[in-house]
């Protein structure tokens, strides 16, 4: 017997109701409980599930450690994201604005397992199998072990995985799948957390490495229930800017790995390169002798990356001053103003002041702070910083620079990169020795380090 279950879903956070309210109770969001019809079927008596297992529970001390299994993926950058590759049988999620790149990104890197030797089962709910292949022509993605299939209900996908037997599966993407069983629309609460359900005992079985494609809404969020997050291992952010070509792969949820790794790609025509030396990259185009303009040497997650930060401070001509910044928190901004302010004495109240990351790029950690205060202090007395000097340290609010870590990387990068001089907290500077050829300049005060950038 059939019964038809008539529910309401909150299309932002998933929060279920049975009857229709005007205001969400979980997400607080205003007419977005959706009507759903769910069917459900009881199962005959006596019919044995074909996923069960008869394992019993064990004693933690008697089960066997080891590291996971991995299995490179052919893109250096993936790996690093990843924590070394693939883990069979994980389930990861995969999320982005429209048209950044994540099909050509899982195009490319099914190209590379399938030239392993390795089956790749790539299923396609939004495009025809006539557009990947054009796709494919244009990435050079041609392997016979490289099966396409274009499909939107979960059977067909079932019978299709069943016959091929692949080692890595791609939906793109989970919001265009539906199962029948339930009558909601596909995209929906209930049909994406089914069909996500589904993937992953499909996964967990037979071992199968699973990629999901999730779309975003418009602020940045992966869409549909945040169980949908809960229940993957890997939940990955491909992030970029329209208005420039590299696109940055960050983790925001791994259970193999860190989540403070980030690949960076270059997108081509030829499709995305990987991009093995970033700083280099965002300080192509850097001006020398110009006032507001530092570099400073940020580490996101093992990797030290070394970006320009640039600050304008002019008059304003409002009773209240403006204070914008891009790719760094506007509370550090607004502390490292008011620092400059008491501690330093610049009157900075009837000024505008920006503050910008060149190329985009978005700087997490406090040790940008004292980078941001001497752009800040540079562009105000329009004195120019020294353009072969890299700076990094965390402002207190009595005016100290306090040591941040990792400085032994940032210093090695700065090295690399030709830098001739590093201003760093004088608490960083223990414990290790600089390469030869670089000199450090230890600080313990923003003023030490003012008059060392700008004298």
């Amino acid at each position: 017997m059939a019964k038809v279950k008539i529910k309401f879903a909150c299309t932002e956070c998933g929060t279920e109701s049975p009857k229709w309210m005007g205001k969400c109770p979980g997400c607080h969001a205003w007419n977005t409980m959706a009507e759903e019809t769910e069917t459900i079927v009881k199962a005959p008596v006596g019919r044995s599930d074909l996923l069960r297992t008869k394992e019993k529970a064990r004693s933690i001390i008697e089960i066997e450690s080891g590291r996971e299994p991995r299995v490179p993926t052919g893109l250096s950058e993936l790996n690093r994201v990843l924590g070394g590759g693939l883990v069979p049988g994980s389930l990861l999620l995969v999320g982005g604005d429209p048209g950044i790149g994540k099909s050509t990104l899982l195009l490319q890197t099914s190209h590379a397992l399938s030239a392993q030797g390795l089956k790749v089962l790539y299923v396609s709910g939004e495009e025809s199998v006539r557009q990947t292949k054009l796709r494919a022509d244009r990435l050079g993605a041609l392997n016979d072990r490289l099966f396409v299939l274009c499909e939107t209900n979960l059977e067909v996908i079932e019978e299709a995985i069943s016959e091929v037997q692949p080692d890595f599966l791609v939906i793109d993407s989970i919001q265009t799948v539906y199962r029948p069983e339930v009558a909601s629309a596909p995209g929906s609460v209930s049909q994406v957390r089914e069909c996500t359900a589904h993937f992953m005992r499909i996964s967990k079985v037979n071992g199968v490495a699973t990629v999901l494609v999730g779309h975003v809404t418009k602020e940045g969020a992966i869409a549909g229930p945040r169980l949908l997050e809960h229940m993957v291992d890997c939940v990955l952010y491909f992030e970029g800017e329209r208005h420039h070509t590299y696109r940055i792969l960050r983790a925001v949820k791994n259970r193999f790995g860190s989540t403070n790794e980030i690949g960076i790609f270059d997108m081509t025509e030829d499709g995305l390169r990987e991009v093995t030396n970033p700083s280099e990259l965002f300080l192509s185009e850097r001006p020398l002798g110009v006032s507001g303009s530092t570099v400073v040497a940020s580490m996101e997650g093992t990797r030290p990356v070394l970006v320009e930060l640039q600050a304008l401070v002019s008059p304003t001509h409002f009773p209240s001053p403006r204070r914008m910044c891009s790719g760094l928190d506007h509370h550090r901004m607004s502390l490292v103003i008011a620092v400059l302010e008491k501690r330093m004495g610049m009157f900075l109240q009837n000024q505008d002041a920006y503050l910008n990351v060149a190329g985009g790029v978005k700087l997490d950690e406090p040790a940008a702070d004292l980078a941001a205060a001497v752009s800040l202090a540079s562009s105000f007395k329009d004195l120019p910083t020294r353009p072969f000097d890299v700076i990094f340290g965390e402002v207190g609010l009595t005016g100290e620079v306090r040591a941040v870590s990792r400085a032994e990387q940032r210093v090695k990068e700065a090295h690399k990169l030709g830098f001739k001089r590093v201003i760093l907290p004088e608490q960083s500077m223990k414990g290790w020795q600089p390469p030869n050829g670089i000199q450090l300049l230890g600080v313990t005060s923003v003023a030490q380090a003012l008059k060392a950038a700008l004298e």
